[in-house]
């Protein structure tokens, strides 16, 4: 079998190779497409590592693609059937939801690692839907599910191939089907991880006990996790297990923005400079802004990046006072930035399910409304396959100079929010929008301060983690100001699924 490649550059043709080989000797052969049964031994560890525009998501999409053609069965998170001895599964994950979303717009039924290490318990009628939408079982009769329901379902599930999505197609809510969460116990088999910088060695260490083989796709010029000194899991493998790719790849010409991410290498380049060089290219590119101003209309959807704490909690209380929003409660549209869950550890399961619905810590959230029960609220989980959901919420917003957050409404435990009209650099790695703003007197300060990691200066690993986060705008904000918004906030923009998923039994 001959697969057409797309363009390939010489050093992702060379990976491409390198892979397959590794695949093969593990019992997946992408040339003539024969799976055979897995093979006890070491296990396998490979980093396909480059920076922005070297195309390491093309470079993993086209794999996945291939082996998807052959018969290797996809483990996405959101259902997982009986394993025969003869299948081979991949999985393929990323830190987040938003950076899953990412690769799912370029067709790969990608999931978060979190919802990869615990899987849901399902109830048995309702699993034999789920069997007959994967092709391993027979159309089935259920009480209660009308034929029309059943073909909303395989409509929805050949567009999407989402099991909860089908089944909330079908007129079922989450805690129709899934009874419980439990950590998974048997190992998988091929994993592909996106995002790989992100990772801490904790985090390694669980999907290698989960996965023979593990695949990671990173940039080493990005921020290491907080936790790890300025260091990320592929900076201690053998060189001979690392694949660098180069930025080669004709999709990218012509990009401003990755030009600028590009010229941030240069040792010899100041802060100053840089600066020049950002306006001199938004003077002959529209895709590169040279911003007076923060626009608020933005902030909506998409934060505006900083460094500073300060600086986050500044922009945050400006938006909310150009909006009018009342300090006692929060107006729809408004963007929140999950902050972890509070319950205790004999709420575990409640726990789970809030985390496999994208309430993780990180997940960017749209405030819908109030929830029907007090203390709850209606979100919609930005990147989640099945965006909203109605929560147990404590909402936090900080005040400039105060210690303590105010808090306009809460339940006594569930998800906990900040706001996130404006985030640190460090909370959106992983992320990206189509317009990005990155507060410029944010970076000049850690310029000024002279701090380096990882033997670069802060400020450019900033820089080049937060004009990376742009798909086709990057304004580059000089001065301390913010626009006046163009009209109300809104959530009709939001796509919503036919049936809403509420985490009932959040509340305690």
């Amino acid at each position: 079998m001959t697969l057409s490649r797309p363009t390939f550059s010489h050093d992702q043709a060379d990976a491409y190779d390198r892979i397959a080989g590794a695949l093969r000797a593990v019992g997946i052969d992408l040339g003539d497409c024969t799976l055979t049964p897995p093979r006890d031994g070491k296990g396998v560890v490979l980093a396909i590592v480059g920076k922005a525009g070297s195309g390491k998501t093309l470079l993993l999409a086209e794999l996945f693609k291939a082996m998807d053609e052959c018969g290797v069965k996809v483990v996405s998170g959101d259902y997982e059937g009986r394993s025969r001895k003869d299948s081979r599964s991949l999985a393929v994950l990323a830190p987040t939801n938003k950076a899953a979303s990412v690769l799912r717009a370029h067709r790969v039924p990608a999931t978060t690692i979190h919802r990869i290490l615990y899987t849901p318990v399902y109830d048995p009628e309702y699993e034999r839907i789920a069997e007959w939408l994967t092709g391993e079982g027979e159309r089935p009769e259920i009480e209660g599910l009308t034929d029309i329901a059943l073909e909303r379902a395989a409509m929805s599930y050949k567009a999407h191939r989402s099991i909860p999505g089908a089944l909330a197609a079908a007129g079922l809510r989450g805690s129709d089907f899934i009874t419980g969460w439990k950590r998974r116990e048997a190992p998988l088999d091929i994993g592909f991880v996106d995002e790989a910088s992100m990772l801490d060695d904790r985090q390694f260490d669980d999907l290698r006990e989960i996965f023979p083989m593990l695949v990671l796709f990173g940039d080493p010029a990005q921020l290491a996790p907080v936790n790890q000194s300025g260091t990320m899991v592929f900076d201690k493998m053998e060189d001979d297990a690392k694949l660098i790719l180069h930025r080669v790849h004709r999709q990218d010409a012509d990009n401003p923005i990755l030009d600028l991410a590009h010229a941030l290498a240069d040792p010899e380049l100041s802060f100053e400079a840089f600066e020049a060089l950002v306006e001199e290219t938004a003077r002959q590119d529209d895709r590169v802004i040279w911003g007076q101003r923060v626009e608020v209309d933005l902030m909506a959807r998409s934060p505006v990046l900083v460094w500073r704490n300060a600086t986050r909690i500044r922009l945050i209380n400006a938006f909310r006072r150009v909006h009018d929003a009342p300090e006692t409660e929060l107006l729809p549209g408004e963007p929140l930035i999950c902050d972890g869950l509070e319950l205790p550890l004999k709420h575990r399961k409640k726990r789970l399910d809030m985390e496999a619905r994208g309430l993780i810590k990180g997940a960017q959230v749209i405030y819908l409304g109030p929830g029907r029960k007090a203390g709850f609220s209606r979100l919609h989980v930005i990147g989640a396959p099945e965006p909203q959901v109605s929560a147990a919420s404590i909402v936090k917003i900080e005040k400039p100079g105060e210690e303590e957050p105010f808090i306009p409404f809460a339940a006594s435990m569930g998800a906990t929010f900040l706001h996130g009209a404006a985030v640190t650099i460090h909370k959106a790695q992983g992320s990206q929008w189509e317009n990005v703003q990155v507060f410029a007197p944010d970076l000049y300060a850690a310029a000024r301060m002279g701090r380096v990691e990882a033997g670069q200066p802060l400020w450019k690993r900033l820089a080049y983690v937060a004009i990376t986060r742009a798909q086709e705008r990057l304004f580059w904000v000089v001065r301390n100001r913010l626009s006046k918004p163009t009209g109300q906030l809104r959530t009709d923009d939001l796509a919503v699924p036919a049936v809403p998923l509420e985490l009932e039994g959040t509340e305690i």
